[in-house]
């Protein structure tokens, strides 16, 4: 049965240490109020998962929260690199990473069978790539019909998936709009899942029935978190913060200067604060 609860009190009942986590949007509807959220309820030793890590898995992976990465692209979307996931990967600091990496096409499949309930996925893919040669997980299978080899991934089935959506109705279904990417899949693949939303909405009535992308009985809980996408976008709401990528490559560029902003800009917010941004954020989009 889903609740709703305020995010704090959704975090610290859904995710424990050690767990494997998604925090998954694909450049649209990132779920930073609830990674920052984790941040500050002090989550270690956990197995990050998401198609494109960016701000907020460096900022996880800074904080030294991970000791792994499922991953099939690591980078500051339109910017470059993830120095604090580099200096873990590379230095071992604040403390060593196992990375797991994939193609775009091996995470949306893996994610597709565990919300399937399959063992693995199979599918065309990784020809050409050197990505098997360093990956174990990365294996061949011959089709018993046709003879073709395929690769095969282990599915990915997550403890707990949050993401970010655009509406909640009162029944606690929820509504996402404009690129999907893999958020259904990977909610439909883990043993729970937490959205914030944007708003509450009586209903949905004024709606085709299928743009309900997430029923009510997918998700443990809902909190609304006006902003809790902030700098990615939500689309219909306010648009991406492109300037806060560019200043996030200096942030993380320094250790000192990273565990600085840290403190002030996550450590010591609130969900609140997403919300006291959103008629700025709505009147930028």
């Amino acid at each position: 049965m889903v609740k709703f609860l305020p995010l704090k009190q959704a975090v610290a009942e859904n995710l424990n240490h050690g767990d494997a986590v998604a925090f998954e949007g694909f450049t649209h509807l990132i779920p930073t109020a609830a990674a920052h959220e984790a941040i500050r309820q002090g989550f270690r030793d956990l197995t990050l998962i998401r198609m494109t890590p960016d701000l907020i898995y460096d900022q996880m992976i800074g904080m030294g929260m991970a000791k792994k990465i499922i991953f099939s692209y690591v980078g500051n979307p339109g910017v470059g690199l993830l120095r604090r996931a580099r200096d873990a990967i590379e230095n071992g600091f604040p403390r060593p990473l196992e990375i797991e990496e994939h193609s775009h096409a091996g995470m949306a499949n893996a994610y597709e069978a565990g919300a399937a309930g399959l063992p693995c996925a199979v599918f065309r893919g990784y020809r050409g790539a050197g990505l098997a040669a360093v990956n174990p997980n990365i294996k061949s299978v011959t089709c018993p019909f046709t003879g073709e080899v395929l690769a095969a991934v282990p599915s990915i089935r997550p403890d707990v998936t949050f993401i970010h959506a655009q509406k909640a109705d009162k029944k606690g279904n929820v509504l996402i709009e404009g690129i999907i990417g893999i958020q259904k899949e990977a909610v439909l693949a883990a043993k729970r899942a937490v959205v914030t939303v944007e708003e509450v909405v009586d209903n949905f009535d004024d709606l085709y029935p299928n743009l309900t992308v997430l029923p009510r009985w997918t998700i443990a809980a809902i909190s609304v978190v006006p902003g809790g996408s902030h700098p990615s976008y939500a689309h219909g709401y306010y648009a991406r913060d492109n300037a806060a990528y560019l200043e996030w490559d200096e942030i993380a560029a320094d250790r000192e200067k990273f565990q600085a902003w840290m403190q002030a800009n996550v450590i010591e917010k609130s969900a609140d604060d997403f919300a006291a941004r959103v008629e700025y954020l709505r009147k930028a989009a």
